[in-house]
């Protein structure tokens, strides 16, 4: 905890009592968008199981499974991840700003 008191008497206090809540809720408010987009896109991606039957029959791999990422469905599981991604790093980026106005 002594780092981050280093870091803080650098900023400022008025820096962690102006700016951090407006990070907050910037990041707050990207979380929600974030994670409304990623149930649209979940749910308009197909329901096929051509994965899971494919490895069980041993079948071999199709000109459609091997450009599936170029597909709707791929762009789809893309956007889902990125998505994902963005809300753990704006929920890790949340978390981060509360440890420092606990700290200020």
């Amino acid at each position: 905890m002594n780092f981050i008191s280093k870091l803080l008497d650098g900023v400022g206090s008025d820096f962690a009592s102006t700016g951090l809540p407006i990070i907050r809720y910037v990041l707050f408010f990207l979380v929600v968008v974030c994670a409304i987009v990623m149930i649209v896109t979940i749910l308009m991606q197909s329901n096929d199981a051509d994965g899971s039957i494919d490895v069980l029959s041993g079948s071999q791999e199709s000109y459609y499974s091997q450009n599936k990422g170029s597909s709707r469905d791929g762009k789809l599981k893309i956007i889902t991840i990125v998505m994902a991604s963005i809300i753990i790093l704006s929920i890790i980026a949340y978390c981060v700003t509360l440890l420092f106005s606990y700290q200020a």
